[in-house]
């Protein structure tokens, strides 16, 4: 239970945050989807940090993952953990499978989010 509060704690942290960032870029750049791309960027670069902090650390895993990695970063965004995932694949020599994971998250999770608003526009129209 007290990991389930890290989570929580680290997630409302992290959507605050995603929402400054957001905030702030539509101020700076109106019409522009620089808030997502900052906080996409910002948050891979800081799940690469805390990958090597964490992950390949004995016991830090256990002790930070649930507020910092899954909680923080997974409110800020959930790109990083992607980004995670793909680079790890390809590490580990499965650079196929790397791609293919990336080529599929991205093509399916676009077509999704269109299937929605498609449907939606339909029903709620």
């Amino acid at each position: 239970m007290a990991k389930l509060a890290l989570v929580a704690a680290g997630g409302g942290a992290g959507a605050v945050l995603r929402f400054l960032v957001g905030h702030w870029a539509m101020l700076a750049a109106p019409g522009l989807p620089l808030g997502t791309f900052l906080v996409n960027v910002t948050g891979s670069f800081a799940m690469g940090l805390l990958a090597v902090w964490l992950l390949e650390r004995p016991g830090a895993w256990l002790h930070y993952s649930p507020l910092l990695m899954t909680g923080l970063l997974g409110g800020f965004t959930t790109f990083s953990a992607f980004s995670l995932d793909a680079l790890y694949l390809a590490e580990r020599g499965r650079t196929a499978l790397a791609l293919g994971y990336v080529a599929g998250s991205v093509l399916l999770s676009v077509g999704a989010l269109a299937c929605g608003l498609w449907l939606a526009r339909r029903v709620l129209a």
